[in-house]
């Protein structure tokens, strides 16, 4: 997806949050922002909003020396999430239809995201995205990919959010591989993150070797590009895997909540709908 006019104010203030929650002073936050309309006046346009935002956050990390600046915020997401968890296994559980309510759940979760804003209401969320109907809807088909794969290659998005993956990936037959970012990048899922939420016990897990946000395949390993091109049914989570990966001919599955403005236009629904999305391939 290519990077919009109203992403430039919304990655300026990406930018202010993350040095405020990297403690940097007011000089530091003044650098800050100078140092990324330089690179938002620079960057081509053809270029995706995670691309931007990775260099934003770099130069975040390097002014302040601060290289995980949301630890707190994720450590916090993550045992919010993990004492909801035993309340989301029993609605899977009493559903009509287990995998609808588990997608839900994992959907729901997407609501986490530090990235978009410096708050959010998960307890809200929930109610309205599990009883709401989808703005895309793509389920049959995931279903049917579900059937006939025996592998799932799950692209994670941020920490918390991991938990209600978790009940997915619990609704999932076969065995699944779980994909975090290799260090830290705004609230992003890191290793430790995955281990926390409790998928090393459902899925194996594995990084993709880069701390870009989304999947950024310029910044990514060559085990992991293998891994991708290889894979036969993706599912994708959140906003900045939406960003990286729409442009892609794999057999991806978008899970994702349309939190902002740019993202529900370039899907053509309203914003703050409820995404499933199974990518078309030419």
């Amino acid at each position: 997806m290519k990077t919009y006019l109203d992403c430039y104010p919304c990655l300026l203030r990406q930018a202010l949050s993350a040095a405020r929650c990297s403690g940097a002073s007011d000089n530091q936050q003044h650098s800050i922002l100078l140092k990324t309309m330089k690179e938002l006046s620079v960057f081509p346009t053809s270029s995706t909003p995670p691309q931007l935002a990775y260099r934003i956050h770099q130069c975040v990390q390097q002014l302040t020396s601060n290289l995980d600046p949301y630890r707190d915020d994720k450590d916090q997401a993550t045992q919010q999430a993990l004492a909801l968890y035993p309340e989301l296994k029993k609605k899977v559980s009493a559903a009509s239809d287990p995998l609808e309510m588990a997608v839900r759940i994992a959907i729901a979760g997407n609501i986490i995201d530090l990235g978009v804003a410096d708050s959010y209401d998960l307890d809200a969320t929930l109610k309205r995205v599990l009883t709401e109907d989808f703005a895309i809807n793509d389920l049959a088909a995931l279903r049917s990919a579900l059937a006939q794969n025996l592998s799932v290659l799950y692209i994670a998005d941020n920490a918390g959010e991991t938990v209600f993956d978790r009940v997915l990936i619990e609704s999932i037959v076969g065995s699944v591989t779980y994909v975090v970012k290799s260090g830290p990048i705004i609230n992003d899922a890191t290793y430790e993150d995955a281990v926390a939420a409790g998928i090393d016990q459902v899925a194996t897990i594995i990084d993709n070797g880069s701390n870009a946000p989304g999947t950024l395949f310029e910044q990514c390993s060559e085990a992991f590009r293998q891994r991708f091109a290889q894979a036969d049914l993706i599912i994708a989570k959140g906003q900045a895997n939406y960003e990286s990966l729409s442009d892609s001919s794999a057999p991806i599955f978008f899970l994702l909540q349309a939190k902002c403005n740019v993202i529900a236009r370039d899907l053509g629904i309203a914003q703050g709908g409820t995404v499933l999305k199974r990518q078309e391939i030419n």
